[in-house]
């Protein structure tokens, strides 16, 4: 295998795994897979959000669809997340402190994804092809 199909099955394998991370967490809110999110019987507007940029959003990514726009859309919100829901529990700067990292994670892999693009193995890849002359 060369270099480069190696290189991008991984950006592959990234994508996919990451894409499917977002998707369970919006399902999680959403739809209350895994029992749903304890306490909570009703989403508040934010959180109601959150599941539909996470779901739809993870679904794009892994699919390799609208990956650029949707990457960027989801690595905001991971910040977000991060400021609202971690950082206001101690050190801000400390993921490992405030249990904020998987959502920094994220956040630098959908950034990634935001400036890369989905690789070659994604749907965005097929219509470029399609598009452009030969």
């Amino acid at each position: 295998m060369s270099q480069e199909k190696f290189i991008q099955t991984a950006i592959l394998l990234l994508r996919i795994v990451s894409g499917y991370i977002f998707i369970l967490n919006g399902g999680l809110k959403l739809f209350g897979w895994f029992g749903g999110i304890p306490g909570v019987t009703e989403l508040p507007t934010l959180m109601l959000i959150a599941g539909i940029v996470e779901f739809f959003g993870g679904l794009a990514i892994l699919l390799g669809l609208f990956t650029r726009p949707a990457a960027f859309l989801a690595s905001g919100q991971m910040a977000v997340a991060y400021f609202i829901a971690h950082a206001n529990q101690g050190f801000w700067y400390a993921p490992l402190v405030n249990q904020g990292q998987p959502a920094v994670l994220l956040a630098f892999i959908f950034l990634f994804f935001a400036a890369y693009g989905a690789g070659i193995w994604s749907i965005d890849n097929s219509f470029r092809r399609k598009v452009s002359p030969s």
